[in-house]
């Protein structure tokens, strides 16, 4: 058996675990998919919106951007009588004024968050005591997504956005993917 991050206690969090969290992720869609549901989780179990992530791809057209800007007021409703996905009509409404503040930018969405990336990497660490909730990288990630029009992106938020997309390596000993010391 693989040692693991001690969250990883499900039999879907450690599929997340192993195959995704902390893996570098790249696109636009793959990362506006993450944004809105990082949103979504908000004072909710990350297992909650996991378990519900399929419906949520269903609802929101994959997280295409372009789609998910066009959504209109019907969109909203249809939304929010989704029993598939988390019915909070601010965070339906911001994902919308996500997607539409994706499609307005100049840089591309993965190269703004990446160039958030810790210069240089954060040495690894020790033990889940030495994680952080907010680093001045998230704050300033979030500052920059909101001066952009992004709605639901706090420096909490982004960061867990940094650990699940690979723009940090939050993995820590005993744990098979922690990084070598």
């Amino acid at each position: 058996m693989k040692a693991r991050c001690t969250w990883a206690n499900t039999p879907d969090y450690e599929t997340y675990h192993d195959e995704e969290w902390g893996t570098p992720l790249h696109g636009v869609a793959a990362m506006f998919e993450r944004v809105s549901l990082e949103g979504f989780q908000s004072g909710l179990s990350w297992i909650t919106i996991l378990r519900k992530r399929p419906a949520f791809r269903a609802a929101f057209g994959d997280f295409a951007p372009a789609a998910v800007a066009a959504f209109t007021d019907a969109d909203v409703e249809r939304l929010m009588a989704d029993t598939g996905i988390v019915r909070n009509r601010a965070k339906i409404t911001a994902t919308i004024t996500n997607a539409k503040a994706v499609l307005a930018m100049d840089t591309p969405l993965d190269e703004l968050l990446w160039s958030f990336a810790p210069d240089p990497p954060r040495p690894p660490l020790k033990n889940w005591d030495d994680v952080p909730a907010i680093t001045p990288e998230s704050t300033a990630m979030a500052k920059a997504l909101k001066r952009r029009g992004f709605a639901f992106v706090g420096p909490t938020t982004c960061y867990a956005l940094m650990q699940a997309t690979g723009i940090v390596n939050d993995h820590v000993p005993p744990c098979w993917r922690a990084p070598a010391r």
